[in-house]
C-alpha cells in the first residue's frame, strides 16, 4: 500500500466514524442531546463539542495551520471538562455548524499535506508527530466517542444502529428484551 492509499483510507475512515457520531443526534429533541445520562455527565452534544475542539487542534495546530476562527472551551482560562458539554448560550445548530466548519479545515489540511508531514503536539509536550499518527490517533478517539453516544443513544430511546438509528440493527424491543434477560440471567449465576 502507498502512503497515498494509505492516508485516502484513513481519511475515509475519518468521515465515516464522524458521520456515525453526528448521526447520533438525528431526530432528538434539544433536551435529548444534551442530556447527562451518565455519572460523568457523558451528553450527545457534548461529545460532538468535544471531538470538534480536538480535530481543531489537531489537525490545525499540530500542523502550523490553525483554525480560523475561535473554539469554545479551548484555552488556558476554560473551565475544566467545557469541551464535554454545550452551554445554555451554545445551540445545536451553532455547534453543527462548527462541526462542518472545523472539519472542512481539517479535511483541507489532510488533503494538503503528506502522510508524513510532520507536526508537533503542544499539548504533548511538543511531541513530534506525522499526519500518519494525527488520523490514527483521531481516528481512534472519534470512535471511541461515537461508541460512547451508541450507548448514550440508546439510553435516551432505544435507538442503535451504526449511522443512523435502526440502519444496521433492529429496533429495540420483544427480541431484546428477551436477549437482555438471558443476559441478566447468566450474569446473576456469577453473583
Amino acid at each position: 500500500m502507498t502512503d497515498l492509499d494509505a492516508k485516502a483510507t484513513l481519511h475515509r475512515y475519518l468521515r465515516e466514524a464522524r458521520d456515525a457520531l453526528l448521526g447520533k443526534l438525528d431526530g432528538l429533541s434539544e433536551y435529548d442531546v444534551r442530556r447527562p445520562l451518565v455519572p460523568t455527565g457523558t451528553n450527545l452534544l457534548g461529545l460532538v463539542k468535544h471531538v470538534t475542539m480536538v480535530t481543531g487542534g489537531y489537525f490545525g495546530e499540530t500542523f502550523g495551520r490553525p483554525f480560523p476562527g475561535p473554539l469554545p472551551a479551548v484555552g488556558d482560562d476554560a473551565e475544566p471538562n467545557a469541551d464535554m458539554w454545550a452551554t445554555a448560550d451554545e445551540s445545536r445548530d451553532d455547534l453543527i455548524d462548527l462541526w462542518h466548519r472545523v472539519w472542512a479545515h481539517a479535511d483541507a489540511t489532510i488533503d494538503a499535506l503528506p502522510v508524513d508531514a510532520p507536526g508537533s503536539v503542544r499539548w504533548w509536550r511538543g511531541e513530534p508527530v506525522t499526519l500518519h499518527q494525527i488520523l490514527t490517533h483521531m481516528l481512534a478517539e472519534l470512535n471511541r466517542h461515537a461508541g460512547h453516544a451508541d450507548i448514550v443513544r440508546e439510553l435516551i430511546d432505544g435507538a442503535a444502529g451504526w449511522r443512523r438509528p435502526g440502519d444496521n440493527v433492529r429496533e429495540t424491543g420483544d427480541g431484546w428484551t428477551a436477549h437482555r434477560e438471558r443476559l441478566e440471567s447468566t450474569a446473576r449465576k456469577f453473583a
